[in-house]
């Protein structure tokens, strides 16, 4: 049980003193980048899905 205590203690020490938070403008400026990054891939993964769609539509009409 000691070795359970010990890991949370040493968890709650490392999370209080060691990890650096993000300031409001930090936070701001990664959680555009993420909204951004996710639109393109979206609209990437859709084109994609489009064009696999209209060629299988294309291959299933000769057939």
């Amino acid at each position: 049980m000691n070795k359970v205590t010990d890991y949370f203690r040493d968890s709650y020490k490392e999370l209080t003193e060691k990890v650096t938070w993000p300031n409001w403008t930090q936070l701001q400026q990664s959680t555009m980048i993420v909204l951004g990054a996710t639109v393109i891939i979206t609209a990437m993964v859709w084109v994609m899905d489009f064009i696999a769609a209209g060629g299988l539509n294309f291959i299933y009409k000769l057939f």
